[in-house]
């Protein structure tokens, strides 16, 4: 699978999300549904990333918001994901000030430039993203990279619409994409991933 396969399956739903969520301004609670199943899974695993085991009850704080608040939102449904995207952004950052957590760290820039590894190990790390353990990887990236990649890869926005996400440049959300996911595909190598692994880890 290459780097965009995951968002071009992500965008193959966003005609039938984009449906749903109109039907649910008009009052349609199956809609609303449909939305919500649509969306979780990339969202749970974006605030995963963030927040870790308490993922679940951040999504349940900002799915009040968006439920309370849909009838604001104008857009389709690529629109649609980076709304919710934000709003549980905003979500997770308050539960970290909550729990007066601070920023991870940033690591020094040479110990990403410095990582070995041809283009194909971000192939595989972009498979690794759907399991529980590349998720406890991504969260061990400064957080400009883990963000990145999360938004990117996870949720399967474009580079404009994480850009907005983020309130930064779209040359600056891609920069920390790519140097996320080359340190991701390093650490996958340290680990030792072999043959015998599932084969969403990478080979």
């Amino acid at each position: 699978m290459g780097q965009g396969a995951a968002p071009r399956r992500i965008r193959a739903y966003d005609g039938e999300l984009g449906a749903a969520v109109a039907r649910a301004q008009q009052g349609d609670e199956a809609a609303f549904a449909v939305a919500y199943r649509l969306v979780q899974p990339g969202l749970l695993g974006y605030l995963r990333g963030l927040v870790g085991d308490d993922a679940e009850d951040v999504a349940s704080d900002a799915w009040l918001e968006i439920a309370r608040d849909l009838g604001r939102f104008q857009g389709d449904g690529a629109g649609f994901r980076g709304w919710t995207a934000t709003i549980a952004r905003h979500r997770a950052l308050d539960h970290l000030r909550r729990q007066r957590a601070r920023p991870r760290p940033a690591v020094l820039e040479q110990d990403v430039l410095d990582l070995p590894g041809p283009h194909s190990t971000h192939d595989q790390a972009l498979e690794a993203l759907s399991t529980e353990r590349a998720l406890e990887l991504v969260r061990g990236l400064p957080r400009d990279q883990a963000e990145a990649v999360l938004l990117r890869v996870v949720v399967g926005l474009d580079g404009p619409a994480a850009a907005r996400v983020l309130g930064k440049r779209p040359g600056a959300v891609r920069t920390a994409a790519y140097r996320g996911l080359k340190r991701l595909a390093g650490r996958l190598g340290a680990d030792g991933v072999t043959d015998e692994a599932p084969r969403t880890l990478g080979e």
